[in-house]
This record gives structure tokens, sequence and C-alpha cells, in this order.
């Protein structure tokens, strides 16, 4: 079933949407790591998967979403793990961690929902927290057009939704310690967001347009280029 659905999807998608898919090259060839994404729509998990598909990835998701039964199939097949994403228990994190050692590649959405505007909203710490406690390094990926708003509007119109998807340089975040954890969580959360922020036109940035991480961020891309 697993097959089925991402032929499907492969079918599908392109005929939904007109991707713009750039910075590839900086998926990493071996090992394990943890794909860090922004969420504007539904459409986002498919595109994961028509991106990334050919890698051995499985998706976080918020436990409520196990409880109906269209995301409980999708799970199923597309291999959702069901965790509390703002507080996972320990039997959660040794899950995450055996498939990850195992070399698969873990994928979260750190807002912890979709985005109603476009725009980004502040991340929850939960995120950060699962990517320091793995320690595997983080890419971070930024999708931007895919507004369950825009998504109906161009369907009613039989129009491909215009959508760019672009993947950042991979980055680490370093380990948690016991004292500040708070702070230092709140630190990682926002290298994360503005790691993605970095990639999307001003317009979508929300809630760290004027973060200051992100326009030294925005100064060294400027620098290189």
């Amino acid at each position: 079933m697993k097959r089925i659905l991402h032929i499907l999807i492969k079918f599908l998608l392109p005929r939904i949407a007109r991707l713009d898919i750039s910075g590839w090259e900086n998926i990493p060839k071996t090992g394990s790591f943890v794909v860090a994404s922004n969420h504007q729509g539904l459409l986002d998990t498919l595109i994961g998967y028509y991106t990334l598909g050919d890698l051995d990835v499985f998706t976080v998701v918020g436990e409520k979403w196990g409880k109906k039964g269209f995301f409980r199939f999708l799970g199923q097949h597309l291999d959702f793990l069901f965790i509390d994403r703002f507080n996972p228990d320990l039997k959660a994190l040794r899950e995450i961690l055996e498939r990850m050692r195992a070399g698969r590649i873990l994928v979260i959405a750190p807002e912890g929902t979709r985005s109603r505007t476009g725009q980004l909203l502040e991340g929850k710490p939960g995120a950060s927290y699962l990517a320091a406690k793995l320690g595997y390094p983080i890419l971070p990926i930024a999708i931007n057009g895919t507004s369950d708003e825009a998504l109906l509007a161009h369907l009613k119109r039989l129009k491909r939704l215009p959508v760019t998807v672009r993947a950042g340089q991979v980055f680490e975040l370093g380990p948690l310690p016991a004292e500040e954890r708070e702070t230092i969580l709140q630190r990682y959360t926002d290298e994360i967001m503005c790691r993605i922020a970095v990639m999307l036109p001003p317009e979508a940035r929300g809630a760290y347009a004027d973060h200051p991480r992100l326009k030294e961020l925005l100064a060294e891309q400027e620098k290189a280029a």
C-alpha cells in the first residue's frame, strides 16, 4: 500500500501544483538527519513525500490526528508517528531514536500546526527539544504557496498552484544542558525557524521577520552571493 500511495502522489501532485524545487544538493548523501519544515497547508505532507520519497522518511504528527480515520489510514501506510509533540515521553523518544539509528530520516514541522495566513508562526520548543536530544544534523526546508485557501482557489479554476520548495544547508544544534534549559531551547527554536525564514520571501517570514538572527543570516547570504 505504501508503494501505491507513493505512486499516486508522484502522479497527482504535478497535476495539482507547479513545483519550483531547489537546494536538493544540500541533502546529506549518507546517514540519518532531521528535516525541519514550515507548514502552510495540507498539501505540504504530499510535497514532503513527493520530494523526499526516495529516502526512508517517517513523520512526527500530533497525536490528535491519530484519532481521525483518514489520517490514521495515511499514518499506517506513510509511516506517521503520532506523539505529543509538545511533551514527548521517553517511549516516543526511544522509538524515534531507534528508527534514526536504523538510518531513517525524521520529518518535523516546528510550528506545530498549519499557518492560516501563509506567514511563519512562532516555532514550538518540542521540535528543537527532539532535535537536540537526538543529536542529528538538521536540514531546513521552506515551502511557500501551499495555503489551503490558495489551493482551493486554483483547483476551482482548474489551474496548477505555484509552489516553491527550498532546502537550506545542514546545521547542528549543541547539546541540551540541564541548566537554563528553557533559554537554550528558545535559542535553538529560533535558530531552526530563522534558517527556514531566510529561504522565504519577506512577506512570508511572519513572526521572524524582524528577528536579529534572521538579519544575521540574510547578511551572510548577501555576502556569499
